[in-house]
């Protein structure tokens, strides 16, 4: 089959493929509000009549909550041509604070701007626009050949942004229709808003809230200070305790089992370019503040973290109150990486406070949640291929890369459907998702586009 017709027709269709988009983003699609059912509803029938329409066996199931959206093709794919699922979001977040946006958000439009064309609108990067960049691919495969290069089930959830309730029992109940080859994820973005990336590590996480306490009122600070143990000063020191003086974290087994960098990832890190100046610049820092010895992007890619996120506890209010508090309260996450066991982190933390508390102090432990780091087996060839399309299509070579963050359907596919994901997006750091006047810009929109037809075209083995 031959990609450059495919890839002539997608630069022919744009301005259809655009409107297509708009037309998407106007539903208000908002899953975590209940006043927005019926538009989440209007938005899984949209994507099953827009699947249908180019010839995808699709439909809208239901679930306790939203639907989802499954669709097959290419069951007449060639012998030996790959299972392929690809997986996406229509739901998206909501919109407050409705005074910041420059436009009405569920009336999406192209803008001219400095950088270039933009698409405007909630759901444009985040992630309407990812997905169709996909569809759209297809739609030209069909369009141009008759027929798909490989087979495909869509698989698409209107549930992410309110944190997917109904998804693990919808995949373990229909485990062996959703069970392909590989799955793709098109809801992140290229390096640095300019080069192509495959994700293949994702850190994972553990989440404790605990609670000190330590007098069964508050206290006279004139009456009990200096005599009477103060939570806060425990938790303060529990607290700072959990890093050495050159970054690392101090909880005995943390760093068992992590492996170092393979010196090729290293290398191909390296030649990113990344400017660790300008991100921390950004948001008004200048010196990174983790592990001594380690590269920026080791920092926030595939070294483990601790932090708090919350601490809270005595008077804050107007004024001065001179007491000694009761209870003193924080919010640490940790981020994990390959080889750590989230359980064995949780149990780590919870026996250095309690060994750091003195004799009539106690703690409570409220866990919220927990997962492992998402790794990516790159020898498989099919990354390689995908790696090799992505650099005909942009500038310079693509790039493996991690995430920082945690995109759990990722490790879904792994644990429930035994598949590796291939996360490959095409968004850019200003794209403001979740946030007021987020955009997508037209050269993701197109680009993207033609990067999965070169993709398909990569992985089932088509040729010009």
């Amino acid at each position: 089959m031959s990609l450059t017709a495919v890839l002539d027709r997608i630069d022919a269709q744009m301005p259809d493929a655009t409107a297509r988009l708009l037309e998407f983003l106007r539903i208000p699609s908002i899953s975590t509000d209940p006043a927005y059912a019926e538009a989440c509803q209007d938005a899984a029938d949209w994507l099953v009549a827009d699947l249908q329409s180019i010839g995808i066996a699709a439909e809208k199931r239901a679930t306790p909550k939203h639907p989802m959206v499954v669709g097959h093709a290419g069951q007449d794919a060639p012998d030996g041509a790959p299972h392929l699922l690809f997986y996406g979001h229509y739901d998206v977040q909501p919109v407050d604070p409705l005074e910041l946006w420059a436009r009405d958000p569920f009336d999406p439009a192209v803008e001219q701007t400095p950088k270039g064309e933009v698409i405007r609108g909630r759901g444009t990067s985040d992630d309407k626009g990812q997905l169709m960049t996909f569809v759209e691919a297809c739609r030209a495969w069909r369009e141009v050949h008759g027929a798909l290069p490989c087979r495909i089930t869509f698989f698409f959830e209107g549930e992410e942004e309110s944190g997917s309730p109904s998804l693990i029992p919808f995949m373990q109940e229909n485990a062996e229709e959703l069970r392909a080859d590989i799955a793709l994820i098109c809801d992140t973005g290229l390096f640095q808003s300019k080069t192509s990336a495959i994700v293949t590590m994702l850190r994972g996480m553990v989440s404790e809230e605990v609670t000190i306490t330590g007098p069964d009122k508050d206290l006279h600070s004139g009456f009990f200070g200096g005599i009477a143990a103060n939570p806060i000063r425990v938790l303060s020191k529990v607290l700072a305790g959990l890093h050495d003086d050159t970054g690392r974290v101090t909880l005995p087994g943390f760093y068992d089992g992590i492996p170092e960098l393979s010196p090729e990832l290293r290398a191909q890190w390296e030649g990113l370019g990344f400017d660790h100046a300008q991100f921390l610049g950004d948001v008004g820092l200048s010196q990174p503040a983790g592990e001594d010895g380690r590269m920026p992007l080791e920092m926030i890619w595939s070294r483990p973290t601790a932090e708090v996120n919350g601490i809270w506890g005595g008077y804050t209010g107007d004024g001065f109150k001179t007491v000694l508090p009761s209870q003193a309260s924080a919010k640490i996450s940790f981020r994990l990486v390959e080889g750590q066991d989230p359980d064995a982190i949780r149990d780590a933390f919870r026996a250095h406070v309690n060994a750091a508390l003195p004799v009539d102090c106690s703690a409570a432990f409220t866990a919220h949640g927990g997962s492992r780091a998402g790794i990516m087996d790159i020898s498989d060839p099919a990354f390689e291929a995908a790696r090799a399309a992505l650099s005909e299509e942009w500038p310079g070579d693509a790039a493996y890369v991690g995430c920082g963050g945690s995109i759990p359907i990722a490790g879904h596919f792994g644990e429930i459907l035994g598949m590796t994901a291939m996360l490959i997006g095409f968004g850019k750091d200003d794209d403001a998702i979740h946030s007021p006047n987020e955009k997508y810009d037209m050269e993701s929109f197109h680009k993207g586009t033609r990067s999965w037809a070169r993709i398909l075209d990569a992985l089932s083995g088509a040729k010009e």
